[in-house]
């Protein structure tokens, strides 16, 4: 199987680096900086499962480079998808199958318009992952989860096939019959984690030590339950789940969004919070306590306040 890897960051280049590392004929379709890098450094994962360096990674500037492509899995963040989405439509008119791995559910209605219903599948990661000054990926904790599933019946067959392709690898593949409660089960808890713990910039384990704090973070999982509930998507006891699992949390443990606003970095506030509402909206409901957390933390969208 011919994969293409859109990006090559902490998400991208880490599943791509394993799938390379089992003999799989990867690709890294980048941006100029981060081919430099590659090419200079190779792509490096420093990891608890295995350090990796592929010192001569394929890599392609452009789709049009590609001469084969049955995969293509998308590890953007969600703010640099738009840019990405004629490189994506190259792909997919060569008759790749496209395998999105970001945070939240509008992008899979973006793709479909984009690329074609038939050409997208399910998908999410579940992954600690983060890229180091010089571009070498550092992978802590023992999850690198990639889970996918057909949104389509006609891709059910594709989708299982790529569970044999994908088990050579180091990396926990998984193939899901019910995609759609993967995606959502992700989306809304990373949306109450995020929210939460970016906009009160606090750990989990300081969420966990005020009742008051604690009364926030059950409501947003409510919300967010509710807003499954309204899209046909059972996310079972997804409140209870959660709130026992909050002083299960080592101390410290925070969010990647909280992270990246610690950093000045653009976050994802949009593609999380910003979507909770405009899906409520559409349902004809209202998100109040996502709203509230959309407000804090809009203002740092872009990487600092203002």
């Amino acid at each position: 199987m011919n994969i293409t890897v859109l990006g090559a960051g902490a998400t991208g280049g880490y599943f791509g680096g394993r799938l390379a590392e089992s003999g799989l004929n990867v690709t890294f379709l980048v941006r100029e900086r981060r081919a430099a890098q590659l090419k200079e450094n190779g792509l490096v994962i420093k990891s608890t499962m295995g350090d990796l360096t592929i010192k001569d990674p394929q890599i392609a500037l452009k789709a049009e480079d590609i001469p084969a492509c049955d995969l293509v899995i998308v590890g953007l963040k969600n703010y640099h998808l738009e840019g990405a989405l004629p490189q994506l439509k190259v792909l997919a008119e060569k008759g790749a199958k496209i395998l999105p791995l970001l945070n939240g559910v509008e992008h899979f209605t973006i793709l479909k318009e984009t690329c074609g219903e038939g050409s997208v599948l399910g998908g999410v990661c579940k992954i600690i992952s983060t890229l180091d000054s010089e571009g070498n990926i550092k992978h802590t904790g023992k999850i690198h989860h990639l889970i996918f599933g057909e949104l389509e019946p006609a891709n059910k067959e594709f989708c299982q096939k790529l569970v044999e392709t994908l088990s050579k690898a180091n990396i926990r593949a998984k193939y899901s019959d019910n995609i759609l409660k993967e995606i959502w089960s992700k989306y809304a808890f990373i949306t109450v984690f995020s929210g939460v713990t970016s906009a009160g910039d606090l750990t989990i384990d300081q969420v966990d030590a005020h009742e008051a704090t604690k009364s926030i973070y059950e409501r947003s999982l409510r919300e967010m339950k509710n807003l499954a509930d309204a899209y046909e998507v059972d996310l079972g006891d997804f409140v209870n789940m959660n709130m026992e699992g909050l002083p299960k949390y080592p101390k410290g443990s925070t969010s990647s969004m909280h992270q990246d606003k610690r950093k000045s970095l653009p976050l994802e506030v949009e593609s999380l919070q910003g979507a909770a509402i405009r899906l409520a909206k559409s349902k004809g409901m209202e998100v109040p306590t996502i709203e509230v957390l959309y407000g804090l933390i809009k203002p740092y969208e872009m990487g600092s306040e203002g």
